[in-house]
C-alpha cells in the first residue's frame, strides 16, 4: 500500500526498552494501525486489550489475518479514521496511545491533541513523525494550533528520516510540546 511505513525493528525495541518489557494490563490504542506493528508488538508484551484504528479496507483485511495467524485474541481491529475517533471519547480509557500517521498527511499535532484525551494524567503517547518536537516554557503562550498543552516530553530519538517521541500526560500549563525541534 502507498504510503504504509511499518516502524522499523530498531525504532520498536528502542520504544519497548523505555516503555519497559513487561506490558502485562495496560490498555493500548494504536491509531493509524497501518501494519499494526506497534499494537502487535504491544499485545505480545502482554497488553491487553490492544485496540488498533485503521481506515484502509485494505489494511484492515492484512490486520485480521496478522491477528488470526498470532492467534492475538486481546486484540481488536475497527476501521475507523483515528483522528475522529480519538475526538469523540469520552473518557481516558488507555494508558498507552501509538501514533504513526502517515507522514503526507501532516496531522501530527491533532493526532497528539486528539490522543491527550484518551489517556489519564500519567498515560502515554507514542508520536513517530518527519520532524521533532520539542518542550517549551507553558508560559510562552504558544499558538494551540501550533502546540499542544498537557504533554511533557519524556524521551526521543530519531532514525534516518523518522522522529520518535514519547509523552506524558500531565496537567494542562504544565508542560508543551511544539512541533518543529528535537533532534
Amino acid at each position: 500500500m502507498p504510503g504504509l511505513r511499518p516502524t522499523p525493528n530498531r525504532v520498536r525495541e528502542t520504544l519497548f526498552n523505555w516503555l519497559g518489557q513487561d506490558l502485562s494490563g495496560w490498555r493500548v490504542l494504536d491509531a493509524f494501525a497501518g501494519s499494526g506493528a506497534l499494537g502487535f508488538e504491544a499485545a505480545s508484551r502482554g497488553a491487553g486489550p490492544v485496540q488498533l484504528l485503521e481506515r484502509e479496507a485494505s489494511l484492515i483485511r492484512a490486520l485480521r489475518a496478522t491477528q488470526a495467524r498470532l492467534k492475538a485474541d486481546d486484540v481488536q481491529i475497527v476501521q475507523a479514521d483515528a483522528l475522529a475517533w480519538m475526538r469523540h471519547q469520552a473518557t481516558p480509557a488507555f494508558d498507552l496511545v501509538l501514533l504513526d500517521p502517515p507522514f503526507e498527511a501532516d496531522v501530527f499535532v491533532a493526532a497528539l491533541q486528539a490522543a491527550s484525551g484518551c489517556v489519564p494524567m500519567g498515560g502515554w503517547i507514542y508520536l513517530e513523525s518527519p520532524q521533532g518536537f520539542a518542550q517549551v516554557p507553558p508560559e510562552r503562550g504558544m499558538e494551540v494550533a501550533q502546540s499542544v498543552d498537557g504533554l511533557r516530553l519524556h524521551r526521543q530519538g530519531r532514525a534516518g528520516a523518522v522522529h520518535y517521541h514519547l509523552f506524558e500526560r500531565v496537567a494542562a500549563g504544565q508542560a508543551v510540546v511544539r512541533q518543529g525541534g528535537g533532534d
